[in-house]
């Protein structure tokens, strides 16, 4: 009986033992993973399908433009910042090659990543906001429509300000051959 007892406890043990690297050196069931150069579903992942390419078309790229402002070319016949697209100025940026290069491109402005070099030109933004993302996209009969959490309301505080703001991202949107109107939701963003 004993003998028994100490061939359970083994077996036990080492089920134990392997059920434990299993999942140590194994990793998640539940994740995403690259399988001829596409996403796959393994398991449930809990996160949503990683955005970048996966495989050898990783290291692909895309030119695309960023539209910031720069107040000196807005001067209405009195010298005064007129507040208008005329303004806008376009960066060019690269972003990797993705199935969503719009979101990338508006999360990409968002982050208002702009050099010294391109400040030194004039070329400003108030991005990034605080609290301020990207939480949606959804592109219908050439209408994108974009979906925000602004949960410091920064992007009021004056039609100026606000249409500045608005204008960048619009611009940037339109870019996309695909898109001919820009919404935002919620329909309170960019109220001065």
């Amino acid at each position: 009986m004993n003998k028994a007892l100490i061939i359970f406890i083994i077996f036990i043990v080492l089920a134990g033992v392997w059920i434990g690297l299993r999942f140590i050196i194994g990793g998640s069931e539940d994740t995403w993973i690259c399988v001829d150069n596409e996403w796959v579903k393994h398991g449930v992942p809990s996160a949503p399908m990683p955005i970048e390419l996966c495989g050898e078309k990783s290291q692909a790229e895309k030119s695309v433009k960023l539209y910031y402002y720069n107040s000196d070319l807005d001067k209405d016949e009195f010298g005064n910042t007129a507040c208008s697209r005329n303004g806008l100025v376009s960066i060019e940026r690269k972003i990797p090659l993705t199935k969503t290069p719009i979101q990338d491109t508006i999360k990409l402005l968002l982050s208002g990543d702009i050099t010294n070099k391109e400040r030194s030109m004039g070329i400003n933004t108030e991005y990034p906001l605080e609290g301020f993302s990207l939480k949606g996209a959804l592109l219908k009969d050439e209408i994108l429509t974009l979906e925000f959490d602004d949960l410091n309301n920064k992007t009021s505080g004056g039609s100026c300000r606000a249409g500045i703001l608005w204008f960048q991202i619009e611009a940037t949107a339109k870019q996309f051959s695909e898109v001919k109107q820009v919404r935002f939701l919620p329909e309170e963003l960019f109220q001065p």
